[in-house]
């Protein structure tokens, strides 16, 4: 089956910011479709454009016996389940250039890691697929240095690129977000993400579980919005605390909701 082309105009609300939002990877069917439930109520309510997100499979692990999914193919139903269910797009990552065209048949934006935003085959087999692509910012670039990696998706026939901030590397087991990126990187012509949850990561500590700081999300997300970012990235969960993936920094889903409207007042506001 194949999924109708979306555009990065149907996700532009000239009003609003749009988020994308979800469990870090997909987990199971049911815990999915329980997630997206609720996100779309908070998001008709609000007015947020809205993007289902969640992995069908982590790559990126500390330690081999981390969980890395439920098999491709089953997780990558759960987000076509997702998208028929509640008709909203999708989205999620992809690793390797052989990845791209099996993914995009389930979902409708292709995410480039932060790790893998300089791969060049892996940008640009996104880009043939049509799919609007998301580049994150490698923690170890600038955000100028984003504009190559855009580049090389519109070089390749696709002008569907949005780019994401998730923090930059500050001493071995931290992040931090600098500000002056947002509107650095909207110069390009993109939209420009925050990855929220992201840039609350503690990576690299000696248990090998990556860390976090998620009683720092609403003030992260707050300064993006006030700064103009054009789209919010969280990842939620039900229980963080027993989430399979990056539960340290996951913002518990039952706080969304009052998230969310803090945030649509800022932009209002603005």
């Amino acid at each position: 089956m194949n999924i109708k082309m979306m555009t990065i105009s149907d996700l532009r609300n000239k009003d609003n910011f749009f988020l994308l939002a979800g469990p870090c990877v997909i987990e199971g069917e049911e815990m999915a479709l329980r997630i997206a439930d609720r996100v779309v109520k908070i998001t008709d309510k609000l007015g947020i454009p809205y993007v289902f997100k969640g992995s069908y499979r982590k790559a990126n692990r500390s330690r081999l016996d981390s969980f890395t999914g439920i098999g491709d193919e089953k997780a990558l139903k759960v987000l076509r389940k997702v998208r028929e269910t509640f008709d909203i797009p999708v989205v999620t990552d992809i690793h390797s250039a052989g990845e791209a065209a099996m993914a995009a048949e389930y979902v409708d934006v292709l995410q480039i890691p932060a790790f893998l935003c300089r791969q060049t085959d892996l940008l640009v087999a996104a880009a043939r697929t049509g799919k609007i692509v998301n580049i994150k910012k490698g923690q170890f670039l600038s955000p100028g240095a984003m504009r190559f990696a855009a580049d090389k998706v519109v070089e390749a026939g696709n002008e569907q690129v949005m780019l994401t901030e998730r923090g930059t590397t500050f001493g071995y087991q931290d992040l931090i977000v600098d500000y002056r990126g947002i509107p650095e990187m909207q110069t390009f012509g993109f939209p420009v993400i925050l990855d929220v949850t992201h840039s609350l990561q503690q990576p690299n500590q000696t248990t090998g579980v990556t860390g976090g700081m998620p009683q720092l999300i609403e003030t992260v997300a707050k300064a993006g919005v006030a700064v103009g970012v054009d789209g919010l990235f969280m990842e939620t969960h039900e229980d963080p605390s027993v989430a399979k993936s990056d539960g340290a920094n996951m913002l518990k889903l039952d706080l969304l909701d009052g998230l969310l409207t803090k945030l649509v007042r800022i932009r209002q506001a603005l």
